[in-house]
């Protein structure tokens, strides 16, 4: 069977009918990146870049970070990236050397252990290894003091979701289990997602229990895809900017 991501179930739950044509039928799409994706691209690539050299204990002023940001900006910019209206490139900008700004008084003195940025992992739901989840992880830290590791996930969305959305995300509960099997399962993993548009942090955590039940769940759906025969489109607000609009049934 194939390999998963989270972002691959997402897909199915939120509409069958995309999930085939992108993953199944594969067709091929006028890929049009919006500057919102743009500076979260960007953001992320900074914030890598910055506690990569943390680890070489080589740590950036606040001001080699902007620069960093900025040249980065100016080197992978186009005229094709998508800008709504009442919108700038000059406003996207600014706001990612505001969120940089916030995120490095934040955290500054960078005292934590980053062990790894841009991790990837292979999470296996059952001991037969027949289904697993492919995953990228912002940023694993481990904290002496309280003695967990982390997960870390960086998010430049303007919305804020409610705590009880987090206690219910999927995505980093799947990536707590990647980091329990390198690190061992009794492990205590700390889950934070970084909501840098507002400065916030959002924290939780998973009982092993908890984790056992996801897996379940998750290879569940993996089943239901796997035999699924009909892919139905599920209208939604979301088609207004789907990628595959123009082929669907709702629109014809």
């Amino acid at each position: 069977m194939p390999r998963y991501s989270h972002s691959k179930l997402s897909t199915f739950e939120q509409c069958p009918l995309k999930f085939k044509y992108k993953y199944i039928d594969k067709i091929p799409i006028e890929f049009e990146k919006t500057i919102e994706a743009f500076l979260g691209e960007i953001v992320h690539e900074t914030l890598e870049w910055l506690y990569t050299e943390i680890k070489l204990k080589k740590i950036p002023t606040l001001d080699t970070t902007i620069e960093h940001y900025a040249i980065k900006w100016g080197e992978n910019f186009s005229k094709e990236i998508k800008i709504r209206e009442n919108s700038t490139e000059k406003e996207f900008f600014e706001k990612g050397i505001k969120i940089l700004v916030n995120f490095y008084t934040e955290n500054s003195p960078f005292e934590d252990t980053t062990l790894e940025t841009e991790k990837e992992i292979l999470i296996c739901l059952d001991d037969e290894e027949k289904y697993q989840i492919r995953g990228f992880i912002d940023r694993i830290p481990y904290n002496p003091k309280t003695k967990q590791y982390e997960v870390h996930d960086y998010k430049t969305a303007n919305t804020l979701p409610q705590k009880e959305k987090i206690e219910q995300d999927r995505q980093l509960a799947l990536y707590s289990l990647g980091v329990k099997e390198m690190v061992g399962k009794e492990q205590e993993i700390l889950l934070i997602w970084h909501y840098l548009t507002y400065n916030k942090k959002i924290y939780s955590k998973r009982t092993n229990e908890q984790l056992e039940k996801l897996k379940k769940e998750t290879i569940e759906l993996i089943k239901k895809i796997e035999s699924n025969k009909e892919f139905p489109p599920i209208r939604s607000p979301l088609c207004n900017w789907c990628e595959y609009k123009k082929y669907c049934n709702l629109n014809n």
